[in-house]
């Protein structure tokens, strides 16, 4: 399975307590992140290193490959969105526009860590 490839990582404020591999997305103050929860988020990053309290610093990978933690059962190539607290699921045909933050580049199941192709899009699946 390939493993994660950071081709640029940025540095932030957590806006909560953050856990490391779970998809992140922009809190209402600059340069500070919390945990996307939902499919119409809009995440742009995935969280690195060691979980972050509340005003820690924490690196996203942005650009690259970085590895997410499932809550579900995803496949190769599957659009990749946020569940609760920040964790990967698999889009899936809904009437509303869903928001990703990349591609699946394996399979897993819920608890899997998986690399996942970091390139936010916004699709629909209907």
């Amino acid at each position: 399975m390939a493993g994660p490839n950071q081709v640029l990582n940025k540095t932030f404020k957590a806006g909560a307590a953050i856990d490391i591999h779970k998809i992140v997305m922009f809190d209402s103050a600059d340069d500070t992140v919390i945990h996307a929860t939902a499919v119409t988020d809009l995440p742009f990053g995935i969280s690195l290193g060691a979980a972050a309290a509340l005003g820690d610093r924490l690196d996203v990978a942005v650009i690259g490959i970085g590895e997410v933690k499932l809550g579900g059962t995803v496949n190769r190539g599957d659009y990749v969105v946020s569940g609760a607290a920040g964790v990967g699921m698999p889009g899936t045909a809904s009437t509303a526009k869903q928001r990703a933050v990349g591609i699946a580049m394996a399979y897993g199941v819920s608890g899997d860590i998986i690399p996942v192709l970091i390139c936010p899009s916004q699709f629909d699946l209907a």
